[in-house]
C-alpha cells in the first residue's frame, strides 16, 4: 500500500538516518523534518526504509 501521511513525533536525536535513506521526505534542520507538498506515495518504499532504521522509532506513517 501506498503511503499518505507522514510525521515525525517527539523524541527525534536528529541522528540523520531518514534524510539518508529517504532525502526526497526528509530534511534535517535542528531536528528532522517531513517535508510537505511531497507526494508521498512516490516514494513509499524509502519512507517504510526510514521507519524501519530510525533507532528511536519516531517516524510514523499511514496507508
Amino acid at each position: 500500500m501506498e503511503v499518505k501521511k507522514v510525521w515525525i513525533e517527539e523524541g527525534c536525536i536528529a541522528c540523520g538516518a531518514c534524510e539518508s535513506e529517504c532525502p526526497e521526505v526528509f530534511k534535517m534542520d535542528e531536528l528532522a523534518n517531513v517535508i510537505e507538498g511531497v507526494s508521498y506515495a512516490d516514494f513509499t518504499d524509502g519512507i517504510k526504509s526510514a521507519a524501519d532504521s530510525c533507532p528511536v522509532e519516531v517516524i510514523k506513517y499511514s496507508e
